[in-house]
């Protein structure tokens, strides 16, 4: 049913709540498809749907009813066991709150996915995060605690231990939600820089300034997609920072 290069397919998505004698429809059949080295960013307003879609995206949470594909598996009927290897193995998660371990070096918080691989597969996990935090520009700051690092780098750790595993997807949920607009600006330029090098992104925002980085936006209203298109002119994010800088030089 997949093609070799769609990452994410799903096929009239629905998930409904039950809350006494009234049922809530979050998703109301969403057909939607990933490519492999896109960058998407998915938008709406609070009750549109889109924490409901980013969970099943994310095999955190299973659809009422519809078919999801995570490249080439069909997790939605999966057991509960069977979705947690997938989401190890397929899945890099990027928070907005960084949900990195406190008193923990940035080296052990991205060496952490590894030790939950069942598959024996990661070796040398140790120089595996080392490379993962030199690939976002922190080789130097390895032995450093969350609390030693700013909010950005804070981030940058928790991109490093998203690629560690090597994932068909980064799955960001508001990952620049609590930075200000410096970071934010190079937090999009790592992303832009990764998708540059073939990395299938996919960003939950309320941003349309942080959407504008992408390539593709869609939008969720009551549960359903109402717009789902190419950004036309799209930021970037190393033009956007050098801007920045030159600006703020000059009311210096």
């Amino acid at each position: 049913m997949k093609d070799s290069n769609i990452v994410i397919q799903t096929s009239g998505l629905q998930k409904v709540y039950t809350m006494g004698t009234t049922e809530v429809k979050a998703l109301a059949g969403v057909d939607f498809t990933v490519t492999d080295g896109e960058m998407v960013a998915i938008m709406g307003a609070s009750g549109s749907g889109k924490s409901t879609l980013m969970n099943i995206l994310g095999c955190l949470d299973y659809p009422t009813s519809g078919e999801y594909y995570l490249d080439g598996l069909r997790v939605d009927k999966m057991s509960k066991s069977d979705l947690a290897v997938v989401r190890n193995q397929k899945i890099g998660f990027i928070f907005q709150g960084f949900n990195l371990l406190a008193r923990t070096s940035a080296l052990e918080n991205v060496e952490l996915p590894m030790l939950y691989d069942r598959s024996g597969k990661k070796q040398n996990t140790k120089q595996k995060a080392i490379e993962s935090l030199k690939r976002v520009g922190l080789g130097e700051r390895i032995d450093h605690e969350p609390s030693e690092l700013s909010g950005g780098q804070q981030q940058r750790v928790a991109i490093a231990r998203a690629l560690v595993t090597d994932p068909a997807l980064l799955l960001a949920d508001e990952p620049t939600g609590n930075l200000d607009s410096r970071t934010t600006i190079e937090v999009m330029a790592l992303f832009q820089e990764l998708n540059d090098a073939g990395m299938t992104v996919l960003i939950v925002t309320h941003e349309n300034d942080v959407a504008e980085f992408a390539k593709r936006i869609v939008e969720l209203r009551d549960g359903r997609i109402i717009r789902d298109e190419p950004v036309v002119d799209r930021h970037d994010a190393k033009l956007a920072l050098k801007k920045f800088v030159d600006q703020q030089s000059v009311l210096v």
